[in-house]
């Protein structure tokens, strides 16, 4: 059997800490920042990151150097077979088409997974690379399963404000303007590769119970039902520990017999369009091989 390494990115959530215990390689998204380079979990944490974006610094997203993807991969080949990547959506960076350009000179020992996954959903693609390596996958077959789940998931996440999206041009300041008139909490989803307008509530209350609905809805029509031994429940947020941690019991109490399995900050990368303040729920249905 292939010894074989998982690498993704910290899109993913997965600090340091948690790669070591879990045998991951995780690598740093780097962040231009007064036009200086910080990488995320390594110089840049959220406090860090929430301070210079609410001061309207400048922040600019980037991806991971060729150079530090080929090291990388260079170094764990002398110790793996084969190596599976799981970058974030190809719909979200153009790090998944980069790492993809990469592999092809390493005769598929390194295959890069395109399953359009990011922060809490790419984590549980990180689990499941690890448990299909367990039951005896191979590189090639771990991305083909985790490619053909890739719309088995998804994210609803409601804003605290509309400023950062008018910040990044995804709405007019018009609309922006408009919204922070009436109070609008928008809520937004990621399913598959983009990251879409879902509803409008007009109060935190109300943007909740469109999440869990959302959530609900996707189960029943989705997942096989609302059944934790169908699907996944995980959380995230920016900046917001406080509301996230009373909104996951409202989500427990909401769907007897899960427990969530991750509350975990929101990838800066997501986090740097739609600001601090948001909560975010994601529903996956659990892969059985």
């Amino acid at each position: 059997m292939s010894k074989i390494a998982v690498v993704t990115d910290s899109n993913s959530g997965i600090t340091p800490k948690e790669a070591s215990g879990l045998g991951v390689y995780v690598i740093p998204m780097p962040f231009m920042i007064d036009r200086k380079t910080y990488y995320e979990n390594i110089d840049l944490d959220q406090e860090q990151f929430y301070e210079k974006l609410e001061g309207d610094t400048d922040i600019i997203t980037s991806q991971p150097t060729p150079s530090s993807i080929l090291e990388l991969w260079d170094d764990l080949l002398k110790k793996y077979d084969e190596i599976v990547h799981i970058p974030m959506s190809s719909g979200l960076s153009g790090s998944c088409q980069s790492a993809h350009m990469l592999a092809q000179d390493y005769d598929e020992r390194v295959q890069v997974v395109n399953n359009q996954r990011i922060s809490i959903t790419q984590k549980q693609s990180v689990r499941d690379a690890l448990m299909l390596i367990e039951k005896g996958y191979d590189a090639k077959q771990i991305k083909e399963v985790l490619e053909e789940d890739k719309f088995n998931s998804s994210i609803y996440i409601m804003l605290d404000t509309l400023k950062y999206l008018k910040k990044g041009g995804r709405i007019t300041p018009a609309a922006a303007a408009l919204g922070t008139v009436l109070r609008l909490k928008p809520v937004l989803q990621i399913q598959g590769e983009k990251l879409d307008a879902f509803a409008k509530a007009r109060t935190i209350n109300q943007g909740k119970n469109i999440m869990i609905n959302a959530i609900r809805n996707d189960m029943i029509n989705r997942f096989g039902g609302v059944d934790p031994e169908a699907c996944v429940i995980q959380m995230a947020h920016t900046h917001n520990d406080e509301m996230i941690q009373e909104f996951k019991k409202e989500v427990e109490e909401a769907f007897p017999g899960f427990i969530v399995s991750d509350v975990d900050p929101l990838s800066l990368s997501v986090s740097c369009h739609i600001g601090p303040g948001s909560l975010a729920i994601a529903v996956t249905k659990i892969l059985k091989k």
